[in-house]
């Protein structure tokens, strides 16, 4: 049997952090690994829990979301981040990218979503609902052109692993796209790292949309 997957929430409203609490702890491949109503308390308790995935809300009274993520990833950058929001705001899409969140995803997510991208984002996924993602691919198809000189250093296959990266599949999609085993989804993640000099899925998908 797999082991569990350790969930911390952060979230300020005490009738959604109850009802995120309740959907982890009711799944039977999740552990709730803590519950926060603010930014202070996560960065009190995240730290000690060690939790695998984080629930974060982006709109938290006084430190926000995207602060608490930056200030958590810098000192736990094993630990995945899915953002929930509201309302789709490209601002804070983006914010929350560069902080080191992994996911974003809307608070009217279905539960059965939610719980489908916990699982993503473990395995090394990016959920992001279609209308997010597709914000993200428009804002870097309408940015000044930019060539990275670490780009033209990818190979034919390289390139073609990131643009399966960037349209979101899984790592194990890519592997069966591609016609390579897990090992190999690995070395092409070490050696596109290296060359892009970045050290995050999510980072390599940025430098790449924005070429």
């Amino acid at each position: 049997m797999s082991k569990a997957i350790k969930v911390a929430i952060v979230e300020d409203d005490e009738y959604i952090r109850n009802s995120l609490s309740e959907l982890v702890q009711g799944s039977a491949n999740l552990d709730l690994a803590g519950a926060y109503e603010d930014g202070p308390a996560a960065l009190a308790g995240i730290p000690q829990s060690k939790p695998d995935v984080v629930m974060m809300d982006i709109q938290l009274p006084g430190m926000n979301g995207v602060e608490c993520v930056r200030e958590l990833k810098a000192a736990l950058p094993e630990v995945n981040f899915l953002m929930l929001t509201a309302y789709e705001d490209s601002d804070k899409l983006f914010e929350s990218l560069k902080a080191g969140a992994s996911g974003y995803l809307l608070k009217r997510t279905s539960s059965t979503r939610l719980l489908q991208a916990i699982h993503e984002l473990h395995a090394g996924g990016s959920p992001m609902t279609p209308q997010i993602a597709r914000r993200v691919v428009r804002y870097f198809s309408g940015s000044p052109e930019n060539s990275n000189p670490d780009l033209a250093k990818l190979t034919p296959g390289q390139k073609k692993f990131l643009e399966e990266l960037s349209q979101g599949f899984s790592y194990k999609e890519i592997a069966d796209h591609l016609g390579i085993t897990m090992d190999g989804v690995r070395s092409y993640i070490r050696k596109i790292y290296e060359k892009l000099h970045v050290h995050s899925r999510t980072e390599a998908v940025i430098k790449y949309l924005h070429r």
